[in-house]
């Protein structure tokens, strides 16, 4: 099934459902109606019992997202910035870093400041070979304020990190994987497959077990590592009082697919 709103399309396909950002003549550009139609999709795609992973992309072969729209930012003062622009997207950012659904960037053209911003928040990203990605607000006189200069901290190494802040340069797919920031590159052409391929994969897993591992991932972050393992010892009891861990197991002795049904 599929639904467009505004700039943004919200389909569903078996267990995958797909978020593309469908504004191809901004480059994909966010604004706050978009962000908005954004939340919505994801809102919607979280609450489908039967969509067990989620992909986002950009319409276009040109860009992922090119970035905030500048006009609309050259527009603003600090505080109707803060108030409006930022508030909106930094609490859309959050909502996908905290999605309990595995979340994959199909990344298939420019990721660009608000672009880059948002893949940080993804689980997985496939990148086409063709992409490139950066954060370049240094060169306007500004710099990532969508959660860029502490997501990219925390995922590169610091110098890294601040080379790509400091400068404003553009980096190709190739270095984008080598840095960490994506998992891998392919050809444009086949992005979208692979990226649903491994979505599918991933839809196979136990939906409940997923959602636990990920808070596991999530919170032990934040935690020093003894408060982490032990954060991690009580989560996996949560998953052994589970249907699907015990499902799991017996299909294993079986011999047979397991079959998750993320209870």
């Amino acid at each position: 099934m599929s639904e467009i709103q505004d700039a943004v399309r919200c389909d569903v396909h078996g267990a995958v459902g797909v978020l593309t950002i469908a504004r191809p003549k901004t480059l994909n550009a966010l604004d706050v109606p978009t962000l908005h139609t954004l939340e919505a999709g994801l809102t919607r795609l979280e609450q489908d019992a039967a969509v067990r992973a989620i992909v986002v992309t950009g319409a276009g072969e040109r860009a992922f997202v090119a970035g905030g729209d500048i006009a609309d930012l050259d527009s603003r003062q600090g505080l109707d910035h803060y108030q409006e622009f930022a508030e909106v997207i930094h609490r859309v950012f959050r909502r996908f870093e905290l999605c309990d659904k595995p979340t994959i960037g199909a990344i298939n053209g420019w990721a660009l400041g608000g672009g880059t911003e948002l893949l940080l928040c993804l689980d997985i990203r496939l990148v086409a070979e063709e992409a490139k990605l950066g954060l370049p607000e240094i060169t306007l006189g500004l710099f990532p304020g969508a959660g860029g200069t502490q997501r990219l901290i925390r995922q590169i190494p610091l110098c890294q990190a601040k080379l790509l802040m400091f400068t404003g340069d553009q980096i190709t797919a190739a270095e984008a994987v080598a840095l960490g920031l994506c998992n891998r590159a392919v050809p444009r052409v086949k992005l979208l497959d692979e990226t649903m391929a491994l979505a599918e994969r991933i839809a196979q897993r136990s939906p409940l077990t997923l959602k636990l591992l990920k808070r596991t991932l999530r919170d032990g972050a934040d935690m020093p590592l003894a408060g982490a393992l032990a954060h991690e010892q009580a989560m996996i009891g949560l998953v052994l009082d589970s249907a699907d861990a015990h499902e799991g197991c017996r299909a294993f002795l079986e011999k047979r697919p397991a079959r998750f049904e993320g209870r």
